[in-house]
């Protein structure tokens, strides 16, 4: 058997929030208000990503809930008036005692980079202060996958964006996913929330299974133990045989994707499938994507298997 990561351990899973803004950059909700909003809809943890500015605090310290360093890091791309192009990177880091070499509230000037291989220094950099990268919401950057395709250490990239999803009917569904992991990259798929209004807030999540502290969660999204969620709930995602099999609350619709393989969908009338499974003989890599009566998403992150 081949388990998916997030489904091997003993720790419990833990919500959290990889990406959303505050009055500390374009947010509405003040910091103590967004951590508050998120603690309330059951969150173990939350990395509040500010535009370039770097945050360690939990501003509401009565609040028992994990902050995870982080930041948002953008870099505009010249179009020449024709339209707009960007791209965006969510950094989270390890405690500052552990190595991260970025200062509470540190702040950066854009990215000035013409294209994603000049964007790579500021990855680089990123990295060898001890951060996790995110490429963040491609659709609403105008960036299909040749755009960023060969950027070099994001651990993940934004699959759905409740902000993107709902303002502009983008990035909600893993656009562009399969195609880096048909060329062989193994990068994860996240579900953040980007929320800058409070309505936006608590709409997309990661389950990490992990202890609740920061290097912890960090080990565990970088080793791809977790999946993502907009409201379904996956149990256990493996491969065995050369089937593939997911366990999850009640679905009224499974799909199984691999690249180079038209998507294999179970489906039921009533709502109430809770396991499924397929052959994925000759398939390189396996994931699936849970969705329940209300339209609303699950995602898990792939099993490799070529």
């Amino acid at each position: 058997m081949i388990q998916q990561q997030a489904f091997i351990g003993t720790e419990r899973m833990l919500k959290g929030g990889l990406h959303c803004h505050t009055t500390r950059s374009d947010g509405n909700g003040t910091p103590e208000e967004v951590i508050r909003y998120h603690y309330e809809h059951g969150y173990d943890f939350l990395a509040l990503t500010d535009h370039r500015i770097y945050n360690y605090k939990n501003f509401a310290s009565d609040v028992p809930i994990t902050i995870i360093p982080g930041m948002e890091f953008d870099n505009p791309l010249e179009v020449k008036g024709r339209g707009f192009r960007c791209f965006h990177t969510v950094c989270l880091g390890s405690d500052r005692e552990d190595g991260n070499g970025f200062g509470q509230d540190e702040y950066l000037e854009a990215g000035t980079a013409k294209n994603q291989e000049e964007y790579q220094r500021y990855l680089d950099e990123f990295h060898a202060k001890g951060n996790l990268t995110i490429y963040c919401h491609p659709q609403w950057s105008g960036t299909p996958a040749r755009y960023f395709e060969k950027m070099q250490g994001n651990f993940a990239m934004e699959i759905w964006n409740s902000g993107c999803a709902f303002i502009r009917d983008m990035d909600y569904d893993a656009a562009y996913w399969d195609e880096l992991l048909g060329e062989g990259k193994i990068i994860y798929g996240v579900a953040t929330d980007d929320g800058h209004a409070m309505n936006e807030h608590c709409n997309g999540w990661v389950m990490v299974r992990a202890e609740n502290n920061v290097k912890s969660i960090l080990e565990a999204l970088k080793a791809g133990a977790f999946y993502s969620s907009c409201g379904p709930e996956i149990y256990n995602f493996y491969v065995e045989d050369k089937k593939a099999v997911v366990e999850c609350s009640p679905a009224a619709k499974i799909r199984f994707h691999s690249d180079m393989h038209p998507t294999e969908i179970i489906v039921s009338k009533t709502a109430s499938v809770t396991r499924a499974g397929i052959s994925v003989d000759g398939w390189d890599y396996v994931r699936v994507t849970v969705i329940d009566k209300n339209g609303k998403y699950a995602w898990s992150n792939p099993i490799f298997l070529g």
